[in-house]
């Protein structure tokens, strides 16, 4: 009997096991009522009076083993088991739970418009919001006494010399063309100025973004192509458009663009003043002027520009009637865009 516990001894000393199911059946071998030590147990009662004590504490001894043994096992399968439910759990975050939040509308519009002009082969070009007279006005071809000029329509912050709050992102495609050769291709997002009272139709800051062509040969069909392929993507398949003559000064000639009303298909309802027609953008053919104040040869290369308020964009697709929601942060309003993308 002792050589057959010495046995057991070497046994369980060597067990190992990598999972809880692996311990359990380690228990159930050595230490259930039909285990292995068990049946020692049983097996004790043949045992010679003479031998009992000594084979007694042998048996005791290697309960005590395979017990010990086991538990140690369990234990430290439980604490892998454990490490490994927690390894991607990020113990700086907050335990009471947070809502996911959703993208504002305005910059789910502009990512759209942004989407649909990388397509034709724009890429996006930035600039500063707090610019100069030069970069807004002179070199865009405002004349001196231009009514933008007065500071009941612009936010000026300085006089001598003209600094000023930008009110279209204009700003931006003459700092590109001063600085680069055509082709140019670029479109212009940001924010803008306007010294204006809020209301539910008007607001004193909001987004544009504009676009700008320059190269050899451009003409004004280029642009209608490019309009007819924005409004097509933005507003869908079925889309209409019709160009408008106009008069911006930085652009010659000059056009209002309207698409078909989206939801009554352009046959006349409330939203469009029963004319079946929305206006959503200005547009034209670079005036010249600019090119020569941003030192492009107007003999060699022409271009068009194009520009639109993301908020007017916005309202046509979601129907947004009051432009203050867009800067309110209210959360029920935000809400209601967690199915845009």
């Amino acid at each position: 009997m002792l050589d057959r516990i010495n046995s057991l001894k070497s046994e369980i000393e060597q067990l190992t096991a990598s999972n809880s199911g692996e311990v359990e059946a380690l228990r159930i071998k050595y230490l259930s009522k039909k285990g292995e030590i068990s049946a020692l147990m049983a097996d004790f009662r043949n045992v010679p009076a003479e031998s009992k004590r000594e084979i007694g504490q042998a048996i005791n001894s290697l309960k005590e083993l395979a017990t010990s043994k086991i538990n140690g096992l369990r234990e430290s399968v439980e604490a892998g088991d454990n490490a490994l439910d927690n390894a991607d759990l990020d113990l700086s975050r907050t335990a009471v739970p947070m809502p996911l939040g959703t993208r504002h509308p305005l910059s789910i519009v502009r990512n759209q418009i942004i989407s649909i002009f990388s397509r034709l082969g724009f890429t996006i070009a930035e600039g500063p919001e707090v610019e100069d007279d030069w970069h807004v006005f002179s070199s865009l071809n405002f004349a001196p006494d231009h009514p933008a000029r007065d500071m009941q329509d612009t936010f000026f912050i300085n006089r001598e010399p003209d600094v000023l709050l930008r009110t279209h992102t204009s700003s931006v495609q003459t700092r590109v063309m001063e600085n680069s050769r055509p082709p140019i291709r670029i479109i212009c997002p940001g924010r803008v100025y306007r010294n204006e009272a809020i209301s539910a139709r008007a607001h004193c800051f909001f987004h544009q973004v504009e676009a700008l062509y320059v190269d050899r040969n451009v003409s004004f069909a280029d642009l209608r192509q490019t309009l007819l392929y924005f409004a097509r993507e933005m507003f869908g398949p079925e889309t209409k458009i019709r160009l408008r003559p106009s008069y911006f000064p930085f652009t010659e000639p000059s056009a209002e663009m309207d698409i078909s009303c989206n939801l009554c298909g352009g046959k006349g309802c409330s939203f469009c003043k029963h004319t079946g027609w929305v206006e959503i953008l200005g547009c034209g053919m670079v005036d010249p002027n600019v090119l020569k104040s941003c030192k492009i040869d107007p003999e060699v290369y022409s271009g068009f520009a194009l520009g639109m308020g993301i908020e007017r964009i916005t309202n046509l697709k979601f129907q947004v009637k009051d432009l203050r929601m867009f800067s309110e942060n209210d959360r029920r309003f935000l809400e209601e865009f967690q199915s845009a993308r």
